[in-house]
């Protein structure tokens, strides 16, 4: 398997780590590499994103139409590694990776001339209304109604583990339009303002005592019936479209880190044998895990060069999430053991 990349992706890749270098500091580097959750806060993410849209990277994935960069799917496999080898701040995926992904698909011209350049300057961070008390996993069996009076939707229920609502400014969301036949069909998917009268946001504080998710809730707030994406009672297909996006590439990056960051932890930590690194059964342990690391890796480029040539990448796609997983928790394990240690 040939794994080399061609020489203008190399030059490409070399532009890329030179921006970089120039672009984060060290402020940055360690907001991300001190994140306790799952999205960095706030003031870190715009920060890192306004630099990207001043530099004209901020939506590599979009079409070049929309604001995208015009990059090859290596490219943006390459961006995805070297950004995070470098430690630079991770994204929001709501607006960049899901919001307006999905606007460009389902979205009418007004919506995408209003939201589109918001999404990609900063101006608007979305949050992510689908999880409801009672409504996890089974999303179809959400509840939030949507009552219709004239050309307003009036909204009553609430929302739940809503990531980064108490700093954001937009929500896309599922609602209840009609529940006279199954459940999927009375769906509509609805863009609001989080400043509505009727809209409380109560914060959910993780047993770490930070701040990341929160319950939403919403007492006769009126929207706009102009802010449905798709048709009413259809939200059901659209909320499955933007669910695609959230396949990307260059994901075994962040493990490749993070198990090197093992492997230096087990280098400082001496133990009656010289360092940890020494002791056989946690270096065998280690090495089985880096071999499975790059097992992973070479799937990932096969997985990118199929579908670069447009071919459908097959069920492969499918296991390297569960795959993943199991790597991502077996790095956890080392790590965990190094620092008992």
């Amino acid at each position: 398997m040939n794994v080399s990349f061609s020489p203008e992706h190399q030059a490409f890749r070399d532009e890329v780590r030179r921006f970089l270098d120039e672009a984060l500091d060290d402020e940055l580097r360690e907001a991300q590499a001190n994140c306790p959750g799952i999205f960095l806060d706030y003031e870190f993410n715009i920060r890192w994103h306004r630099i990207l849209h001043k530099k004209g990277w901020i939506a590599p994935a979009w079409p070049e139409q929309y604001g995208g960069t015009g990059w090859d799917l290596t490219q943006r496999y390459l961006w995805t590694r070297e950004t995070t080898l470098a430690g630079a701040p991770s994204l929001a995926p709501m607006g960049l990776g899901m919001c307006g992904p999905m606007l460009i698909g389902c979205g009418s011209d007004a919506q995408k001339d209003f939201y589109l350049p918001r999404i990609l300057s900063g101006e608007d961070y979305w949050c992510q209304g689908y999880s409801e008390p009672g409504s996890g996993s089974d999303l179809a069996s959400l509840k939030l109604q949507a009552r219709q009076d004239g050309e307003q939707l009036i909204l009553n229920g609430s929302k739940i583990w809503t990531t980064h609502a108490h700093v954001a400014n937009r929500m896309f969301c599922l609602v209840r339009t009609d529940d006279s036949g199954k459940p999927q069909q009375g769906i509509t998917f609805l863009l609001l303002d989080m400043d509505l009268p009727g809209i409380s946001v109560e914060p959910i504080v993780f047993a770490s005592g930070t701040h990341e998710v929160n319950q939403v809730f919403f007492d006769d707030v009126r929207v706009p019936i102009a802010n449905i994406v798709g048709e009413i009672n259809q939200g059901w297909s659209v909320a499955k479209y933007l669910l695609e996006f959230e396949r990307g590439g260059g994901g075994t990056a962040a493990q490749q880190s993070a198990l090197d960051r093992v492997r230096q932890l087990a280098g400082s930590i001496t133990t009656d044998a010289g360092t940890l690194l020494d002791d056989r059964e946690f270096k065998t342990r280690l090495d089985a895990t880096a071999i499975e690391l790059q097992a992973v890796q070479y799937t990932e480029l096969r997985i990118m060069a199929a579908l670069s040539r447009g071919q459908n990448p097959g069920p492969e796609s499918s296991i390297m999430k569960n795959l993943g997983a199991n790597l991502g928790q077996r790095i956890t394990e080392l790590a965990l053991e190094a620092v008992g240690d």
